[in-house]
């Protein structure tokens, strides 16, 4: 079941959930758990945020918006695993399921909501990694952690580092310099070992474009492994993970370095590696 309903007026001073239950139908439960998901947005005057409380109060004038969908909001967020806690900021292995900001539907399976909860302060997403990739991330918890973070992401100050299984033999280093939704975009990759057929290799970014890394590897006609949108007829995940991260520390602008386990990162099987 969905139900989209966009702008819904307010004429009289009223809570949000009486005012949702008479315009949905729904349940107050339901609506309830809906604005905790964050399905339930108010425009007030210029502002526009998700709205969360069940006892807000609603004025004359305000625009609400509701997007419920029973599977999204039925869903159990991937758990991701703290790395490193240093208060203004924190380090995440982000597991695959598990999106980089949520959408008009909800934001409980985003990682910056679930470590918002988990650790119970303010959380800001300061870069991404697709939904389908799984690896390291850095989350903000104050907006000048966060300022200096993103600040860091678009200067390429910072260092991020992938590893990948794409198909076909990649034989020599090669950067590659297509743009990515007519922006500039560059990926250094570099092969680490083959097998009959498929390689491990390393990607290095100095952009952080929407699926660059796949796009840009599909365009030299070497798809990831499990990455269907881009030309893999693999039926497994995609192969890849952010794997290195490095960044000046907000809090004292030494530089930080994290690294995920070599069991954790993407692998040939070892009979077929070379």
């Amino acid at each position: 079941m969905m139900i989209e309903l966009t702008d819904l007026v307010v004429s009289t001073k009223i809570y949000a959930t009486d005012f949702l239950a008479q315009e949905t139908g729904l349940s107050k439960s339901k609506i309830k758990t809906t604005m905790n998901r964050g399905a339930v947005w108010l425009k007030s005057g210029s502002r526009v945020k998700r709205l969360r409380r069940a006892k807000a109060k609603l004025v004359p004038g305000d625009l609400v918006s509701i997007y419920y969908s029973e599977k999204v909001i039925a869903t159990v967020p991937a758990e991701p695993l703290l790395v490193d806690d240093q208060s203004v900021f924190s380090v995440w292995e982000k597991p695959v399921g598990l999106m980089s900001g949520g959408s008009r539907f909800g934001d409980h399976c985003s990682i910056n909501r679930v470590v918002e909860q988990r650790l119970d302060r303010p959380t800001f997403l300061v870069h991404r990694l697709d939904l389908y990739v799984w690896g390291l991330m850095v989350l903000a918890h104050s907006k000048s952690a966060a300022a200096q973070l993103s600040q860091q992401f678009q200067a390429r100050k910072t260092t991020k580092t992938y590893h990948g299984i794409v198909h076909g033999k990649l034989l020599e280093e090669q950067t590659i310099n297509t743009p990515v939704d007519n922006k500039i975009a560059s990926s250094m990759v570099k092969p680490i070992s083959l097998d009959a057929d498929t390689t491990l290799i390393e990607v290095r970014i100095e952009t952080g474009r929407k699926h660059q890394i796949r796009q840009h590897l599909a365009s030299i006609d070497h798809p990831v492994v499990g990455d269907r949108q881009y030309g893999s007829n693999d039926l497994k995940g995609i192969q890849l993970a952010a794997v290195e991260l490095g960044f000046e520390s907000p809090l004292n602008g030494q530089w930080q370095s994290y690294a995920l386990a070599d069991n954790k990162r993407p692998a040939l099987r070892p009979q077929e590696a070379n």
